[in-house]
């Protein structure tokens, strides 16, 4: 069992309203000459109905316009710096918030898609946070928007063998890196409406550690499903200009068909049903995606309030989303002790994660 002890989020210092991004996507393009009118009508749109008032990015916005990040080689050198960067003021923030020192933890899963980094960040941040060098280490890569929560279960698992032990799960992402600026798509058009850079870590300990007391709930079980048939729904390819994602219209109806099966049989499984959820921490994916999450388990219109909240503030932060989530869940007044919640991450497979809370 893990029990959560701290999460932080950290952003880039740069945060802007919608129409700042919509009008910087609009001219990139433009410059560009890739944009159909029909596109360009369709990329308002996008973003008028993304949900989102605010987003962060790791650049000042005019330096997109200016072209600071349209090569790749100098676009993941900005990554590895930025995020080793954000990374670092997460975790130090949770650790300081968790009470621990940074010798103190015995494992880091450091989780992120937008970008490569060899040595990776979780190597990089061991001098600079005063980790220490026999700490145990997971980066983890290709998991996508799944991977915040994919990256806690893998922690609770790892603290279910290691009762004793600290563990710290990072995520950092840095979405606005990979816009594309040729041969534009509507997938590209939709990413460019919803992503967002950001970075927060999880501490956790095993149930023998001692520990403050914590507000945050207690991990008490795990379930990864992949859906049949769905490979090429969400992802990322790799072309001369970066990363480009593969997003196709058919992601939101995988989650209507295939989230309430999952769920149910996992909550079924610990004698529970979707009604015995008091709080639901469920990836924003965008509008889309958490309608269809609502409809499938025939969810109250305020169950989702704080994933859409996260969206608006920040957008879809990839696999810090669902942290990001958590962390707002537990500033606000917490349940009644022995009260359930579901976290959901949900990314390319399609996969699902669930994580069964307990405060």
């Amino acid at each position: 069992m893990a029990r959560i002890l701290a999460v932080r989020s950290a952003f880039p210092a740069y945060r802007y309203p919608q129409a700042e991004f919509t009008r910087v996507v609009t001219a990139l393009t433009d410059a560009a000459g890739t944009l159909r009118p029909a596109q360009r009508t369709l990329l308002g749109r996008l973003h008028a109905n993304a949900g989102i008032t605010t987003r962060h990015s790791v650049l000042p916005i005019g330096e997109y316009a200016d072209g600071t990040d349209a090569d790749a080689a100098l676009a993941n050198d900005i990554y590895i710096d930025e995020a080793t960067s954000l990374g670092e003021r997460a975790l130090r923030s949770a650790l300081a918030s968790a009470g621990l020192a940074p010798d103190m933890l015995d494992l880091l899963i450091v989780t992120s898609v937008t970008g490569v980094a060899v040595p990776s960040l979780d190597a990089r941040l061991i001098p600079r946070l005063g980790l220490r060098p026999d700490i145990k280490r997971l980066p983890v890569f290709g998991l996508g928007c799944v991977a915040g929560a994919a990256g806690l279960a893998r922690l609770h698992d790892y603290l279910l063998a290691w009762p004793g032990h600290a563990a710290a799960l990072l995520a950092v992402e840095l979405c606005t890196l990979t816009w594309p600026r040729a041969a534009v798509t509507t997938a590209d058009l939709v990413a460019s409406a919803l992503f967002g850079d950001g970075a927060a870590a999880v501490v956790a300990a095993g149930s023998s550690r001692q520990a403050p007391a914590s507000r945050l709930p207690r991990v008490i079980a795990t379930k990864s499903e992949v859906y049949p048939d769905s490979t090429d729904t969400l992802g990322w390819r790799l072309d001369t200009g970066g990363f480009r994602i593969v997003l196709t219209a058919d992601l939101a109806d995988v989650v209507e068909r295939r989230l309430n099966g999952s769920v149910t049989a996992f909550l079924g499984e610990h004698g529970l049903a979707v009604d015995d959820i008091t709080r639901w921490i469920c990836h924003p994916g965008g509008p889309k995606v958490l309608d269809a999450a609502q409809r499938a388990l025939k969810l109250p219109d305020g169950a989702l309030t704080t994933s859409r909240r996260s969206l608006a503030e920040a957008g879809n932060m990839s696999s810090v989303s669902v942290l990001h989530i958590l962390e707002l869940t537990a500033e606000s007044e917490p349940p009644a002790p022995g009260s359930f919640g579901l976290m959901i991450g949900l990314g390319p497979g399609v996969s699902a994660e669930l994580l069964l809370l307990r405060w």
